[in-house]
């Protein structure tokens, strides 16, 4: 799969490769040496969103990128969901490919599954990169929100998330000016089934609240985010910075929610200079 990149290049993604984890096909990709850094990616995304930080990054660090369970190529079982199966779903990758502990960068979602994949396996954890995500729990407006969400995806499909979506991922510049991001977007959107899409909805309404749990993360953590996030602004940002001992704290102008896409230099070079921090640990 090739994939335009934000410089205007394009990247090859045909790496795909798939495990057997938890009584599903869940596929990666798997580049580079060195430490590894495990990308989470976002709601309702894939881990396509993650090329330009394979291209940028796999020179000095093992990458892997990961299609959550229903998700991309992942397979998209018609049952419940939860944030902690998620978490396990990554655990058992890991264990395939004899990872002990790892660098964990989550998005939006995938920040929700870095946090309890922490909750529940803080050893595996070397250290954790929260991005354009927050600690709190969903408000029962949320709530309410991702299940009306869910049920526009069983009666009209992908496509209408994709609309409702992209206006929140993506900043009004973006949006307006590079069509050829927007509709990578929308691809990745589309490419998704109702089951996963619906399933991941009702993983994060469930979810618990993480802000108790903040200050007893005690691995190194680099906190990213976009000046022009909406979903989760600079404000949650903060608060997680606050209370997480000795965060570090990245706002990336110019960016919105998917702050990795927008600005992918300097995304990757907060990353990188994160990685380098823990790889001389």
């Amino acid at each position: 799969m090739t994939i335009p990149t934000a410089d205007g290049t394009t990247f090859d993604q045909d790496y795909l490769m798939l495990a057997q984890v938890n009584n599903i096909s869940l596929a990666f990709n798997d580049l580079g040496t060195g430490l590894p850094l495990v990308f989470l990616h976002a709601f309702p995304l894939n881990r396509t969103m993650w090329a330009e930080q394979e291209k940028g990054l796999s020179a000095q660090f093992r990458v892997i990128t990961i299609d959550l369970r229903g998700h991309g190529e992942s397979d998209a079982p018609l049952w419940h969901y939860s944030l902690d199966q998620a978490a396990d779903d990554v655990r058992s990758l890991l264990d395939h490919l004899s990872i002990r502990q790892a660098v964990f960068i989550g998005l939006s979602m995938g920040g929700y599954i870095a946090l309890a994949f922490y909750r529940k396996y803080a050893e595996r954890v070397k250290g954790l990169v929260l991005a354009d995500t927050r600690a709190q729990a969903d408000t029962e407006d949320g709530k309410r929100a991702r299940f009306e969400m869910a049920q526009l995806a069983y009666r009209q499909g992908a496509g209408a998330i994709a609309e409702i979506m992209i206006p929140k991922l993506l900043s009004p510049a973006t949006i307006q000016t590079r069509p050829e991001l927007v509709q990578r977007v929308r691809t990745m959107i589309e490419g998704n089934q109702v089951s996963g899409i619906a399933g991941d909805l009702m993983a994060m309404a469930e979810r618990p609240d993480s802000q108790p749990l903040l200050t007893q993360i005690l691995c190194p953590v680099q906190i990213i985010v976009g000046e022009l996030d909406l979903p989760t602004p600079p404000a949650d940002a903060r608060l997680m910075a606050e209370r997480i001992p000795d965060a570090r704290l990245a706002v990336i102008p110019g960016a919105g929610h998917l702050s990795n896409l927008e600005q992918p230099e300097l995304f990757n070079e907060a990353i990188r200079s994160f990685g380098l921090l823990l790889a001389g640990c």
